[in-house]
């Protein structure tokens, strides 16, 4: 197994250790995981699409269009 190296804000290694039953590495691994499953479920996702990047442009730009409109009213 690889081992890696993290690093985190001094406040949250703090509050880590109020909770030392806690298996932090465990933790991050399951984290890690979840990502990797996430992007390749998207990867997968991706694959099939038909979408152009300029079609995924198009629709950036009407949400935020519309999401602007609806919070400024």
């Amino acid at each position: 197994m690889t081992n890696i190296t993290l690093s985190i804000p001094d406040e949250l290694n703090g509050k880590m250790k109020h909770h030392t039953d806690i298996r932090w590495s465990e933790v991050a691994r399951k984290a890690i995981e979840q990502k990797i499953e996430d992007l390749e479920l998207m990867d997968k996702i991706i694959a099939k699409s038909k979408l152009t990047q300029k079609d995924v442009d198009e629709f950036d730009k009407k949400i935020k269009s519309l999401a602007t409109k609806r919070f400024l009213m």
